[in-house]
């Protein structure tokens, strides 16, 4: 499956130095602990003398760490403030979290939380494991494709016709498989079942290979997020119904936690 930067239109203002900086904390992060500056120079491109002035940046910073015994590098321990502040404002509190560990842990699949902020649908919580894993690129801050993943119908389902314009239109229908809606009016109509039966599932239309199912979180009366669970295309037909289920009982108690106004 293609990554997040697929939907992304870069504006000309960007700063190269930041840009650099970043690549460099991310590949970090995708080798793991002991990756050397050669080796960050080799998978980004970059001068081996530039790596070492954004590694020793980053370290000095706090976002990494130089492990001597490996001789490499590692994500730094401010990245954790940063990870905790970031589900402090997405509202993720220990006992939503639980409600996705439940929804994971009983169907042996993948479960996310997904919220409003500001304009963005975006996945603020995520239970998985190396056993059922989270489809990439879907992880925490993941906020594209809404037309095309059933959190994202779900909530779209819920917003005024004039503000899903808006958003639709921002993001755009882009055709990621074969199975995507991308006629607005098609979509329309299918949000209007979503709606109906409070439920909203795909089926390849995000990949090919992923199939997914979510149900509405109530707070005040309004939808304010989503329960989703995903599982490979292949398995999805036989389990529908229990995933199903376990999403519609497991937004129900998230619904219930807003509403009592759970703060971790």
């Amino acid at each position: 499956m293609a990554g997040s930067d697929q939907y992304a239109v870069e504006p000309p203002d960007l700063l190269g130095s930041v840009r650099r900086a970043l690549m460099v904390l991310e590949a970090v992060a995708a080798c793991g602990d002991g990756i050397t500056a050669k080796a960050v120079a080799r998978r980004l491109g970059l001068t081996l003398p530039t790596t070492y002035r954004l590694l020793n940046t980053l370290v000095h910073d706090g976002y990494l760490v130089r492990l001597h015994h490996s001789r490499g590098y590692g994500l730094g321990y401010k990245l954790t403030d940063l990870h905790r502040h970031l589900c402090a404002q997405l509202d993720v509190t220990p006992g939503i979290s639980g409600v996705l560990h439940d929804i994971h842990r009983e169907c042996t699949a993948a479960a996310y939380y997904t919220v409003f902020r500001d304009e963005d649908i975006v996945i603020a919580e995520v239970a998985d494991s190396s056993e059922a894993p989270r489809a990439e690129p879907l992880g925490i801050g993941f906020h594209e494709a809404p037309h095309a993943t059933a959190f994202g119908k779900v909530m779209l389902s819920s917003l005024p016709a004039g503000r899903r314009r808006d958003h639709l239109r921002g993001q755009g229908l882009a055709p990621l498989t074969a199975s995507t809606i991308t006629a607005p009016d098609l979509l329309e109509r299918h949000l209007s079942q979503v709606r109906s039966s409070g439920v909203a599932v795909e089926v390849g239309e995000f990949s090919s290979e992923l199939s997914c199912v979510a149900a509405p979180v109530y707070s005040d009366g309004e939808v304010a997020g989503a329960v989703a669970t995903s599982v490979p295309t292949t398995m999805f037909a036989p389990r529908r119904r229990q995933l199903e289920e376990a999403v519609r009982l497991g937004a129900a108690r998230v619904s219930r936690l807003l509403a009592c106004g759970e703060s971790g």
